[in-house]
């Protein structure tokens, strides 16, 4: 089951409401994307942490609707 591009964006600014979010659907089927993240939640953390918060505020979705995502996360520049 596939995901929708704007369902990911909504998941991961509801969590993070600062967030600058861009999302690119890499293979055009819903279930492999890019995500770019950057939010102050992030400052402070690690690469890891930052990326296991982003997870959390999937909900679940890598195990059903979400098959890949490539990650990556920074904290706004000061």
């Amino acid at each position: 089951m596939a995901m929708d591009e704007g369902k990911l964006k909504t998941l991961i600014q509801s969590a993070f409401p600062d967030a600058r979010v861009v999302i690119e659907d890499l293979r055009g089927d819903g279930d492999h994307y890019a995500a770019n993240v950057t939010s102050a939640a992030f400052k402070g953390k690690s690469r890891v942490q930052q990326h296991q918060m982003v997870y959390k505020a999937l909900r679940g979705a890598m195990e059903g609707e979400l098959h890949a995502l490539a990650l990556q996360t920074q904290a706004p520049a000061d």
